[in-house]
């Protein structure tokens, strides 16, 4: 795995090295210099990195799996400077929120700019270029979907796990299967290929977002960026939280109800008496194993990398 990881550090150098020396014009200074700040941000790059793993798997043109890989994480970030100001979040991948630095109206064009400039990248490529936009542009819908219903199901204690599952899968899962499958479409793979791809990557997202479920609560603060509990805190419907609810809704009530007056360490000493902790456990290690039975099912590619790619995603800190 050692040489993995230094793959995976060369791909995130690489990744770095161009969102730094991206053309953009100086004017206008409103426009330009806020996105030019986003792409300082302390990003993990896992869906860039998806792309040219996805890619080399089928010895896709490397300069071409870059736009691609670009486009996704300007469009990753479009969503988090817009989801920012909807979360009231202030720091975003090791520095402030561009709603913070600056305001709200600048957040707001920051965010369609980077959308904008993910677009011209796309239909910059030397094949396929509008069935690529096309995918791409459906998973952006999934994802303001994902969105929407994660904002309708705060403070919301009807909510099951059902419902949560789907709306991680638009959220998280639908951009992770773009990223595994749009190299796959630039070189004309069948149908077949491709939707393995797209299952692939969707349920790697909800296998990541369960993962993040669990680090939100037993990570490392210093480690994540952030304090501990705060979905909790700000009513968000976690599978944890939901999980809680249909298993014993008197206890959690009480929790939630005074949730300012609990400690971090009562939450995690109730999710890990309770079984909530081992069973959300089980469920991501699922999805994980979900993601490599579509691998399996792809004949003609080298999958040893996305493989890798999943257990690096599985057993990550942050």
């Amino acid at each position: 795995m050692s040489d993995f990881h230094e793959l995976i550090q060369f791909i995130r150098s690489e990744v770095n090295r161009d969102l730094k020396r991206f053309p953009l014009p100086e004017s206008p200074a409103y426009l330009y210099n806020p996105i030019r700040y986003t792409f300082r941000g302390s990003g993990k790059r896992f869906r860039p990195i998806l792309v040219h793993l996805s890619g080399r798997a089928f010895h896709v043109d490397p300069d071409s799996l870059m736009k691609i890989s670009l486009a996704t994480e300007l469009l990753h970030n479009f969503t988090l400077v817009h989801d920012d100001i909807m979360d009231h979040d202030d720091l975003r991948h090791g520095q402030k929120a561009v709603h913070k630095k600056w305001d709200e109206s600048t957040a707001i064009l920051t965010g369609d700019g980077l959308f904008a400039i993910a677009q011209i990248l796309l239909n910059n490529l030397p094949e396929r270029s509008n069935n690529i936009c096309r995918f791409f542009n459906e998973a952006t819908l999934e994802v303001c979907e994902g969105q929407a219903l994660d904002k309708e199901f705060e403070n919301d204690i009807t909510i099951s796990v059902e419902q949560y599952l789907s709306m991680i899968e638009k959220k998280t899962g639908a951009l992770l299967g773009a990223c595994a499958a749009l190299p796959a479409i630039l070189i004309g793979r069948d149908k077949d290929t491709i939707d393995a791809l797209d299952q692939f990557g969707r349920n790697l997202g909800k296998g990541f977002q369960i993962h993040d479920d669990l680090l939100e609560i037993y990570g490392d603060a210093d480690t994540m960026g952030k304090s501990l509990g705060s979905d909790i805190y700000a009513g968000k419907q976690t599978l944890m939280v939901i999980m809680a609810r249909e298993n014993d809704s008197r206890e959690l009530s009480e929790m939630l109800n005074e949730v300012n007056n609990y400690s971090l360490e009562v939450m995690q000493n109730y999710f890990t008496k309770s079984g909530i902790e081992k069973d959300t456990k089980k469920m991501a290690r699922g999805f994980f194993d979900i993601a490599r039975s579509y691998l399996e099912k792809i004949e003609k590619i080298d999958r040893s990398e996305l493989i890798n790619f999943i257990e690096l995603v599985e057993k990550r800190k942050n």
